[in-house]
């Protein structure tokens, strides 16, 4: 039972952080090599934390959000107000974006700055790593321990991984720049919403 805390532990961690973090699955990959744990318990615990931390966080940048200048507010409802619109299409790639192995932080955050409705966006997400958890734990049963531990540290260290937070992290800020109500036109909704 403490394995599993544990785990749940780590990848709860992992998805509270904004940016720099380690991929999911690599902790899977690595419990999944080292402890003996049934692969199902460990993609489905996984997939609960990393939703659950990306709610989370998602909700941090909502107050942050709150703290933004009436201006930015009301810009941001502007660009909420054409993703609910789209909902479906905003669901779909949300759900395929999920699939990837691409950090999801600073797809919540916006979401959490735009007071965007988290719970459907929060199980999408859910859905879709449960699909990728599910190949990359199944793909690491064949990895050796020094692979394991080598994908790892490329996954902190590379450059591109690094260029791809960064880049992600720019792209947020801008997010919260533009003024989507001038860009998208007309009136945006209040900027606070409930869930």
């Amino acid at each position: 039972m403490t394995t599993y805390l544990l785990f749940f532990a780590l990848v709860l961690g992992v998805n509270l952080m904004p940016a720099f973090g380690p991929p999911t699955w690599t902790l899977i990959a690595f419990y999944a090599l080292n402890s003996g744990l049934p692969l199902p318990a460990l993609i489905l615990l996984g997939a609960v934390a990393a939703a659950l931390g990306r709610l989370l966080l998602a909700l941090g940048f909502r107050l942050i959000g709150r703290r933004l200048s009436h201006k930015r507010r009301h810009s941001l409802a502007a660009a909420r107000a054409v993703l609910e619109r789209r909902r479906r299409s905003a669901l779909i790639g949300l759900g395929l974006f999920a699939l990837s192995p691409i950090s999801s932080a600073q797809l919540f955050e916006a979401a959490g700055l735009m007071q965007v409705r988290l719970l459907g966006f929060t199980f999408a997400f859910f859905l879709g790593r449960l699909v990728s958890y599910s190949l990359y734990a199944s793909g690491a049963r064949m990895l050796r321990q020094s692979g394991l531990g080598q994908a790892f540290t490329e996954a902190l260290t590379s450059p591109f991984g690094l260029a791809v937070q960064i880049a992600t992290i720019a792209l947020l800020v801008l997010l919260a720049r533009i003024d989507w109500s001038a860009r998208l036109g007309g009136e945006a909704p209040a900027p606070h919403r409930k869930e």
